[in-house]
């Protein structure tokens, strides 16, 4: 009796076949996935996922979907123009607003990320942490390491759900941080 044959990878795959094997393994992805852990998986060069990627990503723009990127990795979510349809087609409650306080250290946390809650608090001039806890508890913020300074405080940084709760892609989406240089604001606290 001979033992069955290992079937080797078959031909290199095309660039439908590409997109198409991309798109389901981005679908059934519970987290946000590298393009290094796709190549690996699809034994492809990383060169050609992250080409099929950027291209995946110019397609689903006129489309009720979208490829975001947070952090060099990629995943599939809802265009932010449906967020209301589905969430009444889910029977969710509408998302809950942002307090001024919250929008002011998610900005700081944005534009500033790796960030510790003390450089949020000497930036806004008031203690953060029950909104830093509020934005935690939301998903908007993720926890990314600790900082190399006294007490080696926790270093904080966006997460893929701030990302889609303001409808972006990625946070090179984020608007220029320009301030008039006539505001009250030490402008070298906000510039990394």
């Amino acid at each position: 009796m001979t033992e069955p044959k290992l079937t080797e990878q078959a031909s290199p795959v095309t660039e439908i076949e590409t997109a198409i094997l991309l798109e389901g393994l981005l679908f059934v992805a519970n987290d946000p996935v590298s393009p290094q852990h796709l190549a690996t998986v699809l034994g492809l060069q990383l060169k050609e996922v992250e080409t099929q990627l950027v291209e995946m990503e110019k397609s689903y723009q006129t489309r009720g979907i979208r490829l975001q990127k947070h952090n060099g990795r990629y995943q599939l979510t809802s265009a932010p123009e449906v967020t209301e349809y589905i969430e009444s087609f889910l029977g969710l409650d509408a998302t809950s607003r942002l307090s001024r306080a919250a929008l002011e250290a998610l900005a700081i946390i944005a534009y500033k990320q790796p960030v510790t809650r003390p450089g949020v608090d000497s930036i806004r001039g008031v203690n953060s942490d029950g909104v830093m806890k509020s934005l935690l508890s939301k998903g908007l913020l993720q926890e990314v390491g600790r900082s190399e300074g006294p007490g080696r405080p926790i270093l904080y940084g966006t997460s893929p759900e701030f990302l889609q709760h303001f409808g972006l892609n990625s946070l090179a989406e984020l608007p220029p941080l320009d301030l008039a240089p006539d505001e009250d604001h030490d402008v070298s606290l906000l510039k990394g």
